[in-house]
């Protein structure tokens, strides 16, 4: 027999309602998300049935569906930026739940204002300088590639990791897009790097193997990154800019792909999510920015590192949904004197990562990472000596990444304490 229940507390947050009810058996918190958005008194106990927890994964295609968010202990959301988070309010229905770790960069003396409600960590260019002494040297300063940092300090499963000028996408229809629940929808279905799925996604609803699929590949492999897109602005370089400096991203593709084995791709930074304990360690965003020769890389060095062990560790990597909106379009003259040389070197980066094999022997990303950290140096230094102190900056964010992360049972953790917390 069950005591009815009585709303205590209520919030409306756009498209998602918190409620709290009280009943002989304590207090219970739900969390319901309206799609569309909806009256919920359909759903208040004197006219709802039974409430049932969910055992599928659910899309935001579902009118009205109870859930609690996933993944909300085992997720960590990092921002990079140098501004105040007002694009926050507009992804609170979303993010709200989730902690938060946010990388100032630029001025520390700086005030960043975060929106009330968030449960967040702020650590600015001291805080670096001071939970990682020496080794800061390996995080950039003045590029977004100080991001990493965020991905060094979490203690969670799995990251998502976004740019303060992205903001909620909306679907064909108008729906908003949730696209956090989308990479963590990536992130928890297998991936099939080893033969091309025709039909795109087997594991979605709708969708599976086609004739001639080998069943023996049919379970796939865990799913270490998964990289969204872009709607409004393009992710372009800088001469394509200049090329098209009024095209913007209408297309909508409905499609989640697995990156084949073998196959490298231009990795966004600013709509991606990734197993930390899988791959972290090769998420490193190299030296860019203030001091270096080059800019506007470093997701696309972390893309091509990580891919390449993702091959040799028998990971995958997917692509395509979720669209986050890119708002604001930076300056190519500005991007053109970053890119430079990047857009030069990467005629020899990539046959470089094309034909990197890696021993058997490394069986870690960390290992992995080391391995390719003397490959950097040897194949690329010859190229410029810039290649010669990132391979030695890899090496130390790989001894960071122990330090503050150690594997080995009973190891002493580093104490990590941000500037700011809430």
């Amino acid at each position: 027999m069950y005591t009815p229940l009585i709303v205590k507390n209520k919030i409306n947050l756009n498209q998602v309602y918190y409620f709290e009810y009280q009943s002989n058996f304590g207090k219970l918190a739900l969390l319901i998300y309206f799609n569309p958005p909806c009256a919920p008194h359909s759903l208040l106990p004197h006219k709802s049935p039974l409430l049932k927890p969910l055992h599928r994964t659910t899309t935001m295609s579902i009118p009205a569906t109870v859930v609690t968010p996933p993944l909300v202990n085992e997720l960590d959301i990092v921002i990079p930026t140098i501004r105040n988070l007002d694009f926050l309010e507009q992804w609170r229905p979303f993010f709200q739940p989730y902690h938060l770790i946010i990388v100032q960069d630029g001025d520390p003396t700086k005030t960043i204002r975060v929106p009330d409600g968030f449960d967040y960590e702020l650590y600015n260019r001291n805080d670096i300088n001071r939970i990682l002494g020496p080794k800061s040297s390996c995080i950039s300063f003045k590029d977004s590639a100080c991001r990493c940092f965020g991905f060094l300090v979490s203690k969670k499963k799995y990251i998502f990791t976004i740019d303060d000028d992205c903001f909620v996408a909306k679907d064909p229809s108008g729906q908003e897009i949730n696209a956090l629940a989308q990479h963590i929808h990536n992130l928890l279905t297998p991936a099939t790097p080893f033969f091309f799925n025709t039909l795109y996604d087997p594991y979605r609803e709708g969708a599976d193997f086609v004739r001639g699929y080998p069943f023996s590949l049919r379970e796939g492999v865990t799913t270490a990154i998964s990289h969204g897109l872009w709607l409004n602005i393009p992710d372009y370089d800088a001469p394509t800019q200049l090329v098209k400096p009024r095209e913007r991203n209408t297309r909508y593709v409905d499609a989640v792909l697995t990156i084949p084995k073998g196959t490298l791709f231009p990795m966004c930074g600013m709509n991606l999510g990734f197993h930390r304990e899988l791959i972290g360690p090769a998420m490193y965003f190299g030296l860019m920015g203030d001091g270096q020769p080059i800019g506007r890389y470093d997701d696309m060095w972390a893309g091509w590192c990580a891919k390449v062990i993702c091959d040799h560790l028998g990971l995958g990597v997917k692509t395509g949904l979720p669209y986050i909106w890119h708002s604001k379009a930076s300056n190519p003259f500005v991007n053109l004197k970053k890119e430079y040389k990047g857009i030069y070197w990467q005629e020899d980066i990539i046959p470089f990562f094309q034909n990197v094999t890696l021993p058997k022997e490394c069986t870690t990303p960390q290992q992995c990472y080391i391995e390719l950290s003397k490959l950097v140096k040897e194949k690329l230094g010859p190229i410029d000596p810039y290649f010669e102190k990132l391979g030695d900056a890899m090496v130390t964010w790989i001894d960071a990444w122990d330090e503050l992360n150690p594997s080995t049972d009973g190891a002493t953790i580093a104490k990590v304490e941000p500037s700011k917390s809430k």
